[in-house]
């Protein structure tokens, strides 16, 4: 099937709402702007199934060892690096398993590579470089949905049999047509025409943090809706440490603090500790065994305490 020329894309015609922007004031501009955004959330939850289809299927994929790979160009590969930069330090999680493509490597975060988007030799050839396997998930993003390099890309991962997805802002296009499914947030067009900086790329970064938190969570990485898999490494880390265990285990400062330097300044070992009531070292096996999982280790810590019949 032949692709819709670009300038038949939604995303790619000009938008009534803001005709003649040059001749507006700046508060008029920003009004005009932020309605816009106003969409952006509808059209994100209309994609929710979808969504949530993707969470497990991630989460899924984690569980056998696989790693989550985005793919994109511009602006749509500059925030699929974001998010897999925010994994770490978020969920103190491996910096292989979320990872990143984008045309043009590293120096297109901050510079235009824009002439590799055309390219879809280039786009195998990246991704063949990451050797994507039956365990992986691979995400290609593009406003649009008909990039040559992350066509080329997604094809070549499933091919190699990992699961592929398409996010995208319209609806049947040569990405979705690639991929296993897609995740489409129908925008409209832009303030800006053609700028999928705008309400294009503030939906994809929407679907990606809803996709990586829901996906963290589902692996137990969090605790309630507490960021407790975080390292710390500053003054404020350490204080943002002591407040998760109060609040987690309903305790006083004092006994947070005491529990926190206790567990080696480890936050999920001191709420393991402080849960089940059991040693660090009986709360570090719990962790092991559970792959991590805060919940189910608290869970089975409390089950190994003299007089179960569980012993770890």
């Amino acid at each position: 099937m032949k692709s819709r020329p670009l300038y038949d894309l939604t995303t790619e015609r000009p938008n009534a709402a803001s005709a003649d922007l040059d001749l507006k004031s700046g508060v008029e501009i920003a009004r005009i702007i932020n309605s816009e955004d106003s969409k952006v959330a509808l059209a994100v939850r209309r994609a929710i199934p979808e969504i949530g289809r993707a969470i497990d299927l991630v989460a899924a994929h984690f569980r056998k060892g696989g790693r989550l790979l985005y793919v994109g160009t511009g602006t749509s590969g500059r925030i699929g690096a974001l998010d897999a930069a925010e994994i770490p330090p978020t969920f103190a999680a491996s910096p292989t398993l979320v990872q990143y493509i984008i045309a043009g490597g590293p120096k297109a975060l901050g510079g235009e590579a824009e002439a590799s988007e055309d390219s879809g030799e280039l786009g195998r050839t990246e991704m063949a470089k990451r050797k994507p396997t039956k365990n992986d998930v691979v995400i290609g993003i593009a406003a649009s949905g008909r990039t040559p390099f992350t066509i080329a890309a997604v094809e070549y991962a499933r091919g190699r049999g990992a699961q592929t997805i398409a996010l995208t802002c319209n609806r049947n296009s040569p990405l979705e047509r690639a991929a296993h499914f897609a995740i489409v947030t129908e925008v409209g067009p832009e303030v800006l025409a053609g700028s999928s900086r705008m309400k294009a790329g503030t939906a994809q970064k929407m679907v990606l943090n809803i996709l990586s938190t829901g996906v963290m969570a589902r692996l137990g990485y969090v605790y309630g809706n507490l960021m407790v898999n975080l390292h710390l490494l500053n003054e404020k880390l350490a204080e943002r440490g002591v407040t998760i265990l109060e609040s987690a285990a309903e305790v006083g400062r004092d006994h947070a603090r005491h529990a926190l330097k206790a567990a080696g300044n480890d936050v999920p070992i001191a709420l393991v500790m402080l849960k089940a009531g059991v040693s660090r070292a009986a709360a570090v096996r719990a962790l092991k065994i559970t792959a991590g999982h805060v919940r189910k280790a608290i869970v089975l810590a409390q089950k190994s305490k003299p007089g179960s019949r569980v012993i770890l």
